[in-house]
């Protein structure tokens, strides 16, 4: 029986070819769109699933109350060691700090470099707890001892092949980190760390070996980097609400009741660490649980399109095939074996539809996995979900696209059938048909509108003015060292004399980047320090030309190697409640207790010392050696590879142990607005296939409809009228359609996009153009598509239309 189910309805296909393709198309668009969304949504929902003690895993996060309440990732450094000591019940106490350095591979016969290997990023220093307490598999080591010990390291396989050729030699064998003498003996080697992972590990140093660099900030309990981390895995019977109830008692321990003012520590799960853009994570890649829904919605969406296409096709295509279901029910058969076999046939097409799906998702995967940096992929034995999420979908999209189409065709009566009095009016199908179609725009609407507002907020990050010029100046890493250090006046100096550039300035960091440093200060001798934390840069005195950073009052201060002055922007002005510009002139800051105190010597522009997410924040700025680490070389536009060229042959010469690596500023600016870009892409992507299909059912329709009214449009032409009224005839239905889904996705859309731009300081003005350019952007594609059928029917001779009849 079923045989022949399949039998008469792979015949069926066969004689309705247009109608097969088009449904088969539609589907198979729509699930392998489906399918690339669950393998994103499928990937950004197993970040460290895979530790076997992820429930029982927490972070000491930080609460700050600098003027206003903001978050951080990072704890302050003496934490993990105050954890275990005041809490013997916590089964372990980690701490981890992301870090960066040159690799260097020394030749022990000649005790020169032989290799030299760039920061590539996945360097950590992390106690030997750690890897106790999360699951990443060891190929050789004792996970106990093997980071016990200074100047102890592992590596991950594919580090220890780079550096060493073979991971098995690697054990025992020695490198340095930048300019440091005292090399670092292989204790360990790794796997290779999974992709689904916010500790992007590659190189993993003895935790000792970061007390030792940062014993200054051993007792500091309110200085926090975003870099400092530390976990701790509670016992079974302990629960996150019972050990932040803890907390007030150890802060009060160890903080001065200012500093508990200050920052507040507590403790989140480690399944928040990838979905909580606020503490942000080592893989500096975050995605909201909201997004992940909105995908999930997407796809879905895109899915009962296409599902809608099916239903519309089939229940137009219904009316041609009343005889035959007349004659089958003439023959005995009952409205259940007619349902059996239409439902067949829809099986048929679906699966059809999921083996092109693959085939598509196959093609596309590569494209859109180098887009968005994402390791997806379609095998089965990996990711065996694939196959259950297929047979799923299928299942859905045979009852949902298969159900009604079938329910009506073998709801005809067989002599009206057989009389061919069956009409799509009487299947009472025009409504259902309508309704889909406007559904169908509906989603298309608004996911136009959505791309649109995405888009136009990328473009308002590209041109919106920065405070600065960020135009050919390049962002070139300088060594930090003692030895570095005595060289940049020099460096400076040189770069400075060659033709191509312009100006040069060496910085902690250069204007838009998102490497923070915050902290509060006393202002004009008064006891107490600000309740707002002031962010930081240290830079020399050609920083403000360079950059061309306008003063409202003041001048930069003199060059110099130590701080002898500061420079605020017109945000610190404010903060600072004073009434202009001119009167913190000459008043004191001092920073963590007469460590750095100097006078405001002037007072900037407000300019955007970090990305466009946030608002400007107060800013002061002072030269200090010390801290430098960066330079930004300003170079004449005429001249800009000779001046690239200059400042290489340089800045080698100078630093012959490190690798020389540079940066244009505007580039690395476009790097803060990845997720917005992919996000955009993604939306931009589906968009598109959201509109293919709907165009695609719309296609359908039409030609179903010139059939339908092939006497009709006869008729008009022999009372004389034009192609372009006939047209007009086949478009007027559908525009009134598209602009009854405008009204309905139009504020579905503002509603949903006003939300997300709320997320921004700085956006662009939900305005009526983009939702006009919505709508007549459908209006345009949907005439685009009806056209060419319409003009096709139009241009029949009405004599062979009327005799056909």
């Amino acid at each position: 029986m079923i045989r022949n189910y399949l039998k008469i309805a792979f015949r069926s296909l066969v004689r309705n070819k247009s109608y097969a393709s088009i449904n088969a198309i539609g589907l198979a668009v729509g699930i392998a769109a489906c399918l690339l969304l669950f393998l994103i949504v499928q990937f950004e929902s197993s970040f460290d699933n895979f530790h076997t003690k992820k429930e029982r895993i927490y972070q000491v996060v930080s609460e700050f109350h600098y003027g206003g309440i903001s978050y951080g990732g990072g704890s302050p450094m003496p934490v993990p060691l105050a954890m275990r000591t005041d809490y013997p019940q916590l089964e372990k106490v980690a701490g981890i700090a992301e870090t960066g350095a040159q690799v260097n591979i020394y030749d022990p016969k000649t005790q020169t470099i032989e290799k030299k290997f760039k920061d590539e990023g996945g360097m950590f220093y992390a106690e030997p707890e750690f890897f106790e307490m999360f699951d990443f598999p060891l190929i050789s080591g004792n996970p106990k001892t093997m980071l016990s010990e200074p100047y102890t390291a592992i590596l991950t396989q594919e580090m220890a092949e780079k550096f060493f050729g073979d991971w098995k030699s690697a054990i025992g064998k020695t490198f340095t980190r930048d300019n440091e003498k005292e090399p670092y003996r292989v204790t360990g080697v790794l796997k290779n760390i999974p992709k689904n992972t916010d500790f992007p590990l590659k190189i993993v140093l003895s935790y000792k070996n970061f007390l030792i660099n940062q014993k200054g900030n051993a007792n500091d309990w309110e200085s926090v980097s975003g870099s400092w981390n530390c976990f701790i895995l509670l016992p079974p019977q302990m629960s996150e609400k019972q050990f932040n109830a803890l907390m007030p008692d150890f802060e009060k321990k160890h903080k001065t009741a200012e500093q508990r003012s200050r920052v507040r520590n507590f403790i989140r799960p480690l399944s928040e660490l990838h979905y909580d853009s606020r503490f942000g994570n080592f893989a500096h890649h975050t995605i909201s649980p909201e997004m992940i829904w909105v995908l999930e919605l997407i796809g879905a969406f895109l899915l009962l399109v296409a599902c809608v296409n099916f239903i519309n096709l089939a229940t137009a295509q219904a009316v041609n095939r009343s005889k035959e279901v007349g004659v089958r029910k003439a023959l005995g058969s009952n409205k259940s074996q007619l349902r059996s076999q239409f439902l067949g046939e829809s099986a048929l097409i679906t699966l059809m539809s999921v083996l092109v799906a693959l085939l598509l998702a196959q093609i596309t995967l590569p494209f859109l996995n180098n887009l968005l940096h994402y390791p997806l992929s379609l095998s089965f034995i990996d990711n065996p979900f694939i196959v259950l999420f297929l047979v799923v979908v299928s299942i859905v999209v045979i009852f949902l696209s298969g159900f009604y189409p079938a329910l009506v065709i073998s709801s005809f009566n067989p002599i009206l059938a057989l009389k061919s009095k069956v009409t799509a009016k009487s299947i009472g199908g025009i409504s259902l048909r309508r309704g889909l179609v406007v559904s169908q725009f509906v989603i298309a609407q608004f996911l136009i509108i959505a791309t649109l507002v995405v888009v136009s907020q990328m473009n308002y990050f590209q041109t919106a003015s920065m405070g600065f010029d960020k135009e050919a100046i390049v962002r070139v890493p300088i060594p930090n060292d003692s030895l570095g250090q005595t060289k940049y006046d020099l460096l400076k100096t040189q770069i400075q004399q060659e033709t191509g550039v312009k100006s040069v300035s060496i910085a902690f960091r250069l204007p838009a980047d998102d490497n923070q440093w915050n902290s509060p200060f006393q202002y004009d001798h008064r006891p107490k320090d600000t309740d707002f934390s002031a962010f930081l840069n240290w830079a020399d005195a050609d920083y403000f030309k360079t950059f061309d950073l306008k003063f409202v009052a003041g001048k930069a201060y003199s060059p110099s190697d130590t701080v002898q002055g500061y420079v605020v922007n017109e945000t610190m002005v404010k903060k600072l409640g004073a009434k202009n510009a001119d009167e913190v002139l000459g008043k004191e800051i001092n920073f963590w207790g007469g460590k750095m105190k100097a006078p405001i010597v002037g007072v900037i522009k407000d300019y955007h010392a970090t990305s466009l997410h946030g608002a400007i924040p107060p800013l002061v700025i002072a030269s200090n050696k010390n801290f430098f680490g960066t330079m930004g070389v300003k170079l004449q536009m005429q001249n800009m590879q000779s001046g690239l060229a200059s400042i290489e042959k340089i800045w080698s010469k100078l630093f012959p142990n490190y690798l020389y690596e540079y940066q244009f500023l505007d580039k690395s600016i476009e790097s803060f607005y990845q997720q917005e870009r992919q996000l955009s892409i993604l939306y931009e992507i589906f968009a598109g296939i959201a509109i293919f299909i709907s165009c695609l059912g719309l296609y359908g329709l039409v030609s179903f409809m010139a059939v339908q009214r092939t006497k009709e449009v006869g008729i008009r032409k022999t009372l004389g009228a034009s192609v372009g009224h006939i047209v007009y005839l086949f478009s007027k239905e559908f525009t009134l359609l598209i602009g009854i889904a405008f009204l309905i996705a139009a504020p579905v859309g503002y509603y949903f996009m006003n939300n997300w731009l709320k997320q921004f300081e700085y956006k662009i003005d939900l305005g009526v153009g983009i939702f006009l350019l919505a709508i007549f952007g459908s209006i345009i594609i949907a005439w685009l598509t009806v056209s060419y059928q319409a003009i096709k029917a139009a241009l029949v001779n009405p004599i062979k239309s009327l005799r056909s009849e």
